[in-house]
């Protein structure tokens, strides 16, 4: 087994977050405008045994978990295959995907039958109308059938993520803390990032994950300290006696950077050290990759993302960053 890497902040390094699309069929406010994002070409995007050849080089380099990414990476035919291709490479013991729910009823079980092993799913509202406000598109009903079918599936534990929005869906934080308790869902509060379409809202519509659990604890009491498998940031709570679990991410008001392990793989083949990688700090590998590289030169490229790696996002000290938006680098 390889030796994980080490970066320069002793952190490591063994998870890859890989986006094989920045198509979407939804329009999410934070995330897209209503009219969508020109999408790449079919040559801009990297092929599926381009993505399978660069996980078993991270393998190689001590990477042990991938989450597949998008946009909305169920809107990419054939993902079964490459799923399959991934979770038969040696090294790679946590295979697992985000998605918006609104396609996984008529996929999760040739998902967990190639071997994907769990899913993230993106839900900001438990009500129909606002659903359709948020996503602009998708519809609520479609979403909880692909939660259920993921269920039934064995595609667990499911994490639902809740991107939390003053004014939007803020006093809904309440309501889906319940459903950890009646349906054992485990439900994750997100605070909104400055990026992408979310940059120009963030500062009016930012809630942090301690307004949230205030929230929740006056209306359901004390929670209780928890844990739930997987490579995120969370730091999970449980109400006493529920099944699921409450998380917190909380880029904002308790960055975790300290402790992040991950690097990320655009669709169109640029990694990336860090979410707010600035465009002139990626890392090309769909060139070198279609130039005839070899493995050692495209896994010296890797050990160079993960070296460039920063200490932290320091939000705090700049204006909104310029990086891409959210649905081309997976979140």
């Amino acid at each position: 087994m390889a030796t994980p890497c080490i970066d320069t902040n002793n952190r490591t390094i063994d998870y890859l977050r890989i986006s094989v699309t920045d198509r979407c069929n939804l329009r999410c406010v934070y995330c897209m405008p209503a009219e969508g994002v020109p999408p790449k070409t079919h040559d801009d995007v990297l092929r599926y045994e381009e993505i399978a050849r660069l996980v078993r080089i991270a393998a190689g380099l001590g990477i042990r978990g991938v989450r597949i990414t998008g946009g909305e990476p169920l809107v990419r035919r054939g993902l079964t295959g490459l799923v399959a291709e991934l979770a038969a490479i040696p090294g790679i013991s946590d295979l697992s995907m985000t998605t918006n729910g609104t396609l996984l009823a008529q996929h999760a079980a040739e998902l967990a039958r190639a071997g994907l092993r769990r899913v993230n799913v993106s839900l900001d509202t438990l009500d129909s109308d606002r659903y359709r406000a948020i996503t602009r598109l998708g519809r609520l009903d479609d979403a909880l059938a692909g939660i259920r079918a993921a269920a039934e599936t064995g595609l667990r534990p499911i994490k639902i993520n809740v991107v939390v929005m003053r004014g939007g869906n803020d006093h809904e934080v309440v309501r889906f803390a319940r459903r950890t308790v009646s349906d054992g869902w485990n439900v994750r509060f997100i605070e909104v990032m400055p990026i992408g379409e979310g940059a120009r809202a963030a500062s009016a519509h930012w809630v942090s994950s301690a307004e949230i659990r205030a929230a929740i604890e006056a209306e359901l009491g004390p929670l209780e300290p928890t844990v739930l498998p997987g490579n995120g940031p969370a730091r999970y709570w449980r109400v006493p006696g529920a099944r699921g679990t409450i998380g917190f991410i909380s880029p904002m008001s308790q960055h975790f950077c300290h402790a992040c392990n991950r690097i990320r793989m655009s669709a169109d083949g640029k990694l990336l050290p860090c979410l707010f990688t600035p465009p002139d700090a990626e890392i090309d590998l769909r060139t070198p990759l279609r130039s005839g590289a070899d493995d050692a030169t495209l896994a010296s490229l890797f050990r160079q993302t993960i070296a460039a790696k920063p200490d932290g996002h320091h939000l705090d000290e700049r204006a909104v960053p310029t990086c891409r938006r959210m649905s081309s680098v997976g979140g």
